[in-house]
């Protein structure tokens, strides 16, 4: 069988390679088409490893007969049955939610049984990773009776809840953001007239919100350890501030600087450790303040919405992850700040020193210069006594010798003439030893 040549595109153009995977990502993961009354659950579970989540619902979707998610997929949407589910992968983590159609069997209990009941157990302990966000999420039909605020405060168990009308009131959405005795939250969702369409998006992101509200919350344990860190290192800054208006002396300088480098290296490690949960927070809190804002909430009576909610409880935690990422930066700038202040005066006072040396150099050198010239001197008048010796003893000998003349007086007329003689040789052995050392 003969492979057909690929169908021309683009009018013969050459395509680039990433065209149509960047072109289909915005399509890449569409909202689920749902009507009332469904239940959900929602996991979101922390892996490492992608391709072992990947693994987990191919086999499930293999076991039960049903198309499994291609090699390189990062979401899955499969009807199974029992129950629908949709898996995402995410940077790192995964999300899967279960879909079950029909009201709960017991009237008037929204969240007497969860979807999560219709997935094999044995399949769902198998997953890898670990839990971050679960929820359960009860979508009543249209003409289920409204839910006056005592009923509500009996299905949540807490007075304390945030609902409010959505998608321009064609829903009402009722949670408490709490862990119940399950270990799952709850989200109840009444449908005022919600097309298919709208009714996944609206679930959809009430998922998302609790599961990035729970994300960006990882940061905040580990801001509030690192503002103790941070703490500590502030005050030894304070400290060695302190003492640098005070120091007099290269040396207590230079161990200044030593501390402070010390306390650099501290802040590095803080950073290192809290820099990517405390970046991520931040775009988990941008991705929940979206997601809030498309919901288009209005007030329903002695109800706060979920952004009064959030803003009482989960802002303020994110501000301190804020104020946290803010501390480390600002310190960084007032360790570096120390630090060149340090060693611009560490520069001064080595310049102060090599200064002094230089001047004690030029001291010893004209002393060196001073008794170079007397060594000289004496030196030709050594060289002028031995020399007038010589010629002493040589006209003495000439006299011995039968030549009639006044020794003494020729020893002194020669006397001046060897002292010219020595000190224009050592001037010439001065000049030549001088002008070989230049040339090297």
């Amino acid at each position: 069988m003969t492979e057909s040549a690929p169908t021309p595109t683009l009018n013969g153009l050459e395509e680039h390679p990433q065209r149509r995977r960047v072109a289909g990502e915005i399509h890449a993961r569409p909202f689920e088409t749902l009507n009332g009354p469904l239940r959900a659950t929602h996991l979101a579970v922390l892996s490492d490893d992608g391709d072992s989540d990947q693994q987990r619902v191919r086999a499930l979707c293999e076991a039960m007969d049903q198309v499994a998610p291609a090699a390189d997929a990062t979401h899955h949407s499969v009807d199974l049955g029992a129950f629908r589910l949709r898996w995402e992968r995410h940077t790192e983590f995964s999300t899967y939610t279960f879909f079950v159609p029909g009201a709960p069997p017991t009237p008037g209990v929204p969240f007497a049984e969860t979807a999560l009941e219709a997935v094999p157990g044995d399949w769902l302990q198998t997953l890898p990773g670990q839990v971050i966000a679960a929820v359960h999420v009860t979508m009543e039909s249209q003409d289920a009776p409204d839910h006056p605020p005592h009923e509500l405060t009996e299905l949540f168990g807490t007075p304390n809840i945030a609902g409010s009308e959505v998608a321009d009131g064609a829903a009402r959405v009722y949670t408490d953001f709490r862990l119940h005795d399950d270990g799952y939250g709850r989200i109840l969702i009444q449908d005022c007239g919600l097309p298919s369409r709208r009714a996944g998006r609206l679930v959809q992101r009430l998922l998302e919100i609790e599961t990035y509200r729970l994300l960006a919350l990882l940061a905040f344990p580990m801001a509030r350890e690192a503002g103790k860190d941070l703490t500590a290192l502030e005050e030894g800054l304070e400290a060695i501030t302190r003492r640098i208006t005070r120091s007099a002396s290269l040396e207590n300088e230079q161990a200044l600087l030593a501390e402070i480098s010390a306390l650099s290296a501290d802040l590095e490690q803080t950073t290192a450790r809290t820099s990517y949960r405390l970046s991520a927070a931040r775009a988990y809190d941008a991705l929940v303040r979206r997601r809030i804002e498309n919901l288009r909430e209005q007030r329903l009576s002695e109800l706060q919405t979920i952004d009064e909610f959030l803003v009482r409880r989960f802002r303020p935690a994110m501000r301190t992850c804020e104020t946290v990422a803010e501390r480390q930066e600002n310190l960084a700038r007032r360790l570096s700040r120390a630090a060149d202040l340090l060693r611009t005066r560490v520069d001064i006072a080595l310049e102060g020193q090599n200064r002094d040396l230089l001047a004690s150099m030029n001291r010893r050198t004209d002393l060196q210069l001073r008794l170079q010239q007397t060594v000289e001197g004496l030196s030709v008048l050594v060289m002028s006594y031995y020399g007038s010796g010589l010629i002493s003893y040589m006209l003495h000998g000439l006299h011995s010798a039968g030549v009639d003349f006044n020794v003494d007086l020729a020893v002194g007329a020669a006397v001046p003439v060897v002292v010219v003689g020595a000190f224009l040789g050592l001037r010439y052995l001065r000049r030549k030893v001088l002008g070989t050392e230049a040339a090297h």
